[in-house]
């Protein structure tokens, strides 16, 4: 069974979390020529000191990474997860999943940009938070999860770029995604946090029709 303590175990500190995921924003919008069609996004003016990183793939599945000077949560969505709150008789987040989360970062749980508001309700099968200051990733310690499932709270297909960032792993993504093929040499250039170029944005960019 994979859940959210193994991505937990795998993600990188958060600073260079907040960079792998402004990489695969700049890829996503590079490598496409729709940002309609754009799964990752950065958004480095989400509030006062606070920036977002946000995934959706338009099918249901979606995952947010919140970074503020409190420390950073992430909270992830797997429509098809038997822990979701709209499968479950009380309509509530699944015990245990964000139980934990400290109070520094619970303020974060009630942002309208998080919760259905139809439905009166936060739709969130994984979190994880790391406090300012804290030296691990940490979830929640009681959570029951289904049996018999290989990945109960959708983690391990949610958070797949974030605990596999290798440049082979995000390439394949996107060439799968988007259909054509995409230089290596370019997206470990992103990827490693180095100066766009103009270079690289045309090496990036999809081939004319």
């Amino acid at each position: 069974m994979s859940t959210v303590h193994d991505t937990a175990a795998l993600l990188p500190e958060p600073a260079e979390l907040r960079v792998h995921l402004r990489a695969l924003a700049f890829l996503d919008s590079t490598i496409g020529d729709d940002p309609e069609f754009c799964q990752y996004t950065f958004h480095a003016d989400w509030g006062p000191e606070e920036e977002a990183a946000r995934m959706d793939n338009g099918s249901g599945d979606e995952f947010s990474v919140l970074f503020t000077p409190a420390g950073v949560l992430i909270l992830g969505f797997d429509h098809e997860s038997e822990m979701s709150p709209y499968g479950t008789d009380d309509e509530e987040v699944w015990p245990g999943v964000v139980d934990d989360v400290p109070a520094a970062l619970r303020p974060l749980l009630d942002d309208p940009a998080f919760r259905d508001e139809s439905m009166g309700i936060s739709p969130v099968t994984a979190c994880l938070w790391r406090e300012t200051g804290d030296t691990a990733w940490r979830t929640g310690s009681a959570i029951d999860f289904p049996a018999g499932n290989e990945n109960p709270d959708g983690s391990d297909s949610l958070f797949h770029l974030l605990t596999d960032r290798s440049p082979d792993t995000v390439r394949a993504y996107f060439e799968d995604y988007y259909e054509h093929l995409v230089p290596l040499d370019a997206v470990h250039h992103v990827l490693a946090g180095n100066p766009v170029t103009p270079e690289i944005t045309t090496a990036l960019a999809p081939p004319a029709p």
